[in-house]
């Protein structure tokens, strides 16, 4: 018996040494790609653009956070927010931010949704409203802060029509200090590292600009008319047009978060359980990449332990475990690194956080074992005090309570 789990852990702590090597090559593609963009001139296309956010009840930092939204240095464009009812929570903190706003800044009340997540259904009648002059639709979300000089980098790109659309992610910054928010950060880490020069990317919804003629022609109007993710949704269609995504990645979003482990695993079993049903195979490989690192781990540190228990060598166990670790750390290195690059005004903060990205980095696979468990057999979540069923990726039913 020994003899197997030695042979299976010789396997198992190869393929990791393996993966590992080509994630920290693919890590520096990764820098390489961030570096040429901060260097590039974003460009002069400055079409009249419309910025969408939704927003629903109360959040740290919200009103800083929509503020952000109205201060582009961004010749021509308004920001609609967006809420399902009047008496929202935060409909007193949107009304205060319209009225100091810059730029011209709306509120829109959506209603209830029927058929679809509440955030589709408030973009789609925020949609419904706008003017036809409006030649760029920018999503945004309300838990991100972006910078001054967001707005026109992200929609500069899309002077070529053959153009998709031009999509940032977030970057979790703590704004408690407990485990579970940090935790939280370290999980979400990942995601930037998943978007690049290449033809995988995907749309995020808290920072995605598309050409109103894209918009129409990849029929995602339609296709929100029953779905609950915005963001993939979009990113189907668009595959389904042929359209390619860009990775805007000096347009990267800081958010402030703060949670508590209930908080953490609501959020994080929820976006396993929308990738498993509108990216299956998406979900697929992450189970099967993050089950063989922790099983590496477990055994390996089982097998270290047997060993010293009995009094035989173990530092080459201890090294084929340890190595794995050392791999991943180091891809938690580039991205912190290239993160501090690309938000310099926040460099001392992500400095001082380093080791959330980078140590407590080492425990996110098992806590996604967590959220892979509980979003396999179930198709019910609770998304923003709503619960839902995700009958297909086209069809979504809103539950009662």
């Amino acid at each position: 018996m020994l003899a197997v789990m030695l042979e299976l852990f010789y396997l198992l702590a190869g393929v990791q040494i393996l993966a590992g090597l080509y994630l920290a090559a693919d890590g520096l593609r990764w820098l390489a790609y961030l570096r040429q963009r901060l260097r590039s001139h974003a460009g002069f296309y400055a079409p009249r653009a419309a910025v969408l956010c939704p927003c629903k009840g109360l959040e740290a930092g919200l009103e800083q956070n929509l503020r952000a939204l109205c201060e582009f240095d961004y010749p021509n464009y308004e920001v609609f927010f967006i809420l399902a009812s009047a008496a929202d929570p935060a409909h007193g903190i949107l009304q205060r931010v319209i009225e100091g706003a810059k730029n011209r800044a709306h509120m829109v009340i959506a209603g209830e949704p029927k058929e679809c997540g509440e955030k589709v259904n408030n973009l789609r009648v925020a949609l419904e409203q706008l003017p036809e002059e409006f030649e760029v639709f920018v999503f945004a979300d309300s838990d991100g802060r972006p910078g001054r000089h967001w707005l026109q980098q992200l929609v500069a790109p899309l002077n070529d029509p053959k153009l998709g659309a031009a999509t940032t992610m977030r970057w979790f910054l703590p704004a408690r200090d407990n485990l579970a928010t940090a935790l939280l950060a370290a999980w979400n880490a990942p995601v930037v590292t998943l978007l690049g020069n290449h033809q995988r990317n995907f749309c995020w919804g808290g920072g995605t600009a598309i050409r109103r003629d894209v918009f129409l022609q990849a029929r995602i109007y339609e296709e929100w008319r029953t779905t609950l993710s915005d963001d993939y949704s979009m990113t189907r269609m668009l595959q389904h047009a042929g359209k390619p995504i860009l990775f805007v990645p000096e347009c990267l979003t800081p958010s402030f978060p703060a949670t508590d482990f209930g908080g953490l695993l609501e959020f994080t079993n929820r976006q396993m359980l929308i990738t498993r049903v509108y990216a299956p195979k998406m979900w697929w490989r992450a189970v099967a990449t993050h089950l063989l690192f922790c099983a590496t781990l477990v055994l390996g540190a089982g097998l270290v332990l047997g060993n010293l228990l009995t009094s035989r060598p173990a530092l080459h166990l201890a090294m084929l475990t340890l190595f794995p670790l050392l791999l991943a750390t180091i891809r938690g290195v580039q991205r912190t690194t290239g993160v501090s690059e690309l938000l310099p005004d926040r460099k001392a903060q992500i400095m001082d956080l380093a080791w959330v990205w980078t140590l407590l980095a080492l425990v996110v696979p098992f806590l996604y074992l967590v959220n892979f468990a509980a979003s396999a057999f179930t198709r019910t979540l609770r998304w923003r005090g709503i619960r839902y069923r995700l009958i297909s990726p086209n069809q979504t039913r809103i539950l009662p309570g």
